[in-house]
């Protein structure tokens, strides 16, 4: 039994432990125990962290007389890392009180521990194909159990979840076309087979090919115009499993066309091949969808006022931060993308549990009914700064790395109009963060909100460990970029030359060690004179102080129904009307077809359709 074997047994034993005691009330707690032990595991597989060796699994099946075998590499491991990490975070959070408020409103915290247990479990087995067919075999399951995730809660989530399902079963199917033509193409659907006969394809079988797989896994990772289904899925999700999507499920996509379209097939075929009447190529157009990828999510979410769909929708711009910096391909570039995996996730992890634990004491996630909480909740509204400031690119935290990267790779390549679309989505990212904050934690607390206090440590753990990681990864990079360096060698493109605290090299210095010093050093400075001078009246927080007025809680100042109304007057909603017109004409053309195929099929006898289907495979095959 080699090592891989070790942790997916783990992970398998998670689930079937869950979903036996799915009743206990100490489910959730042995449930966090066992992630602990598939983390553990992760950590010895033979520092495949730090470049060693592919591990191959020791079991292996036929189906149909074709194989299916699985095995680790750094790329592997470095997504699995990320998904036992989250996986562990969210379960620790849904453990503890949390459960018994959630079953106390007829939740099922047990039920909540074995679908997180089955989406590992499912993105393990993803994470470790070995050829194409375990990989759709991987990606089917992955698909199947977010679903047990996403409408477990009941409500207008069984409408997301059942819009996901629809979404991904046409992204399957894509997939499937993809794996077939391939098949036809080497008759086999080994990845090596593939990866030694790519540069023989025509550009026609690579355009499609690429077109099919990127569709298909775009659909799970959100990108435009597939990008519909996501944020309501995640955010109407429980707490914790929204904080479990958010960071790692939609990655799965990633991880697939990583492996499938930029390593087997190689995005040196996709930049050769041009776009007809246009001067773009095919990598060229890709790149253009992760930017509107970036912007229009990015600035839909500025509309939301609820603080879960919100996150949701940032969740789908930053994909297309991650896919960009791949698509750059230099060594900044990739590693940014990559990096921008696991700074996402760790922030956007800990952003869910801080929004959870504010549901969880005021019984709202309204962002036009909250406000002033941070003298009620000061940990969880460390959480939430950190988390925000690391979403929005700013330093020192983490998220400041990767988009640096990212934005350092396109300025080398001499790709200003694509910088300065990052750019805007970082602004959007940093406006809607903003209100997030504000109107969750900032200005005048709401009467009804006097006696909150903050949530228990068995929530605050998993939310401060997660924001000492994005602080920790952002002051040294190095740590993580050792990982993101091993990954790049897995897919076989260039590595970035890095330090402890960054990046030196002939392309662009960064240092965040001597940044972050400096930062807390002009802090140190501000405190020291803001506090040595004249002493300051307080005013309590349900009163006020404005334009030389005291005002009393009867006044309600605190700002917050309709924030940023004059920036949504100017950009309005067309971006988002325009992507549901499509989905409602394509919704409408389909029904109209089921309608017709089914009046034909009532209004014919069936062996009219037999005959008619035996006289085409007879002239098919004979002729």
């Amino acid at each position: 039994m080699t090592t891989l074997d070790t942790l997916l047994l783990f992970s398998l034993l998670t689930v079937l432990v869950s979903g036996l005691g799915v009743r206990l009330k100490m489910i959730g707690w042995v449930s966090a125990i066992m992630f602990a032990a598939q983390f553990v595991a992760l950590l010895f597989m033979g520092g495949l962290g730090y470049g060693g060796s592919a591990i191959e699994s020791s079991v292996s099946l036929t189906i149909l007389n074709q194989p299916l075998s699985w095995r680790f590499d750094s790329l592997s491991w470095f997504f699995a890392l990320i998904t036992i990490g989250s996986a562990l975070a969210s379960s620790i959070f849904a453990a503890g009180i949390w459960a018994k408020k959630f079953h106390k409103h007829d939740g099922k915290p047990g039920l909540l521990q074995f679908a997180i247990a089955l989406n590992v479990f499912t993105m393990l087995l993803l994470l470790a194909s070995g050829d194409l067919l375990s990989l759709f075999v991987g990606w089917e399951l992955v698909s199947w159990a977010s679903l047990l995730l996403m409408v477990m809660a009941g409500g207008s989530s069984s409408q997301w979840g059942l819009r996901y399902i629809v979404y991904a079963t046409a992204g399957a199917m894509a997939v499937l076309a993809g794996i077939g033509l391939i098949y036809h193409l080497t008759g086999s659907f080994s990845y090596a087979d593939l990866a030694n006969t790519a540069a023989t394809f025509s550009s026609t079988n690579i355009v499609i090919l690429s077109l099919l797989f990127i569709a298909g896994f775009g659909v799970k990772m959100g990108l435009l115009p597939f990008h519909l289904w996501q944020a309501g899925a995640y955010a109407e999700a429980p707490g914790p499993g929204s904080a479990f999507l958010g960071a790692i499920s939609s990655r799965m996509g990633l991880y697939a066309m990583l492996v499938v379209v930029i390593q087997l097939i190689g995005l040196a075929r996709l930049i050769a091949i041009e776009i007809p009447f246009s001067f773009l190529s095919l990598r060229d157009m890709l790149m253009w969808v992760a930017a509107f990828t970036i912007i229009f999510p990015t600035f839909t979410a500025l509309r939301q006022n609820d603080a879960r769909h919100l996150l949701a929708w940032h969740g789908i711009g930053q994909g297309g931060y991650m896919m960009m910096g791949i698509l750059v391909l230099n060594p900044l570039g990739s590693a940014g993308g990559l990096l921008h995996v696991f700074n996402y996730a760790s922030n956007q992890a800990a952003l869910f549990l801080a929004i959870s634990a504010v549901v969880y004491r005021t019984h709202t996630a309204d962002l036009n009914r909250l406000g002033g909480l941070v003298t009620r909740m000061p940990l969880t509204f460390v959480v939430l700064l950190v988390g925000i400031i690391g979403l929005a690119g700013i330093p020192p935290m983490n998220g400041f790395v990767s988009k640096w990267l990212i934005y350092r790779s396109l300025i080398v390549e001499g790709m200003p109009l694509l910088f300065v679309a990052t750019v805007i989505g970082t602004l959007g990212t940093i406006l809607s963060v903003y209100k997030l904050i504000h109107n969750t934690f900032l200005g005048q607390l709401r009467l009804e909100h006097e006696h909150i206090r903050e949530v228990p440590w068995s929530m605050l753990a998993p939310m401060l460990v997660l924001a000492s990681v994005v602080f920790m990864t952002g002051f040294m990079p190095g740590l993580v970029l050792d990982w993101v360096v091993s990954a790049q060698a897995a897919l076989g493109i260039p590595q970035l030359a890095h330090t402890l605290g960054g990046v030196e090299s002939a392309t662009g210095n960064l240092d965040m060690i001597w940044i972050t010093l400096v930062l807390f050093g002009g802090f140190g400075v501000g405190a020291l004179l803001f506090y040595s001078g004249n002493k300051a009246k307080r005013v309590h927080q349900l009163d006020n102080y404005a334009g030389g007025h005291f005002l009393t809680a009867d006044d309600r100042y605190h700002y917050s129904n309709n924030f940023y109304a004059g920036l949504m007057h100017h950009i309005g909603s067309w971006y988002r009307g325009t992507f549901k017109w499509l989905e409602s004409s394509i919704i409408s053309i389909v029904s109209l077809l089921s309608g017709s195929t089914q009046r034909l099929f009532h209004s014919f006898h069936p062996a009219l359709f037999l005959l008619i289907a035996a006289t085409l495979s007879l002239y098919f095959f004979v002729g």
